[in-house]
């Protein structure tokens, strides 16, 4: 591993940056800038692809050396060969999809494991904005209004698990974060970010 260069991540990246092992192949969809490809090819010696449709985060993704393919991710991952990577990470990108099992079913074809994070809608502040106060909750995790925000799905852990069920996905590992912090106890009641490594 190469240690010389050390990148700081947030904390949501950072999780899963620990869930990858060393010299994988690692295909980030909705990689945004490029920080988590960046730090794993520097630290652990990963090799990979970013896919990225904003064109400002391809370019500070190519800044920071990643290779970014940009492509919209609604038109799947018959790009990628089967079994052409053993991990896929999808970071808070799934409920902007359309077509969230078309993806859920790319992963699996495409790599060994996926990495899959969302905000949690089951979230008790969530709840609590729509059950006290009527209106759609705005969080850490989702900062948009409803008539703004790109997030078209909505879920919880108990919708993303059946999900997998569906799939044929097997939840591997599961953890929960809230206020950058780890979540055992309630998890879909305390955790505001969900995050799934899935087989």
């Amino acid at each position: 591993m190469n240690t010389s260069v050390c990148i700081a991540l947030r904390d949501d990246l950072q999780l899963i940056y620990d869930w990858i092992p060393e010299r994988s192949r690692v295909l980030d969809l909705g990689c945004g800038g490029g920080e988590l490809l960046a730090a794993l090819t520097a630290q652990k010696n990963c090799q990979g692809y970013g896919v990225e449709i904003d064109t400002d985060s391809v370019l500070a993704a190519m800044t920071r050396g990643v290779n970014v393919i940009q492509a919209d991710l609604e038109q799947g991952l018959r790009r990628f060969e089967e079994a052409s990577f053993d991990v896929i990470v999808l970071s808070q990108t799934i409920q902007a999809m359309q077509n969230t099992e078309t993806i859920l079913q790319g992963m699996r074809r495409v790599a060994k494991q996926a990495i899959v994070s969302f905000p949690n809608f089951g979230y008790w502040r969530n709840r609590l904005q729509i059950g006290l106060f009527g209106h759609m909750p705005v969080s850490e995790h989702m900062p948009y209004q409803w008539y703004n925000t790109p997030n078209i799905h909505w879920c919880t852990l108990e919708d993303f698990e059946r999900l997998c069920a569906k799939n044929q996905l097997t939840v591997l590992e599961r953890a929960v974060m809230s206020e950058h912090k780890r979540i055992t106890r309630f998890p879909n009641w305390r955790g505001s970010l969900a995050f799934y490594r899935v087989g």
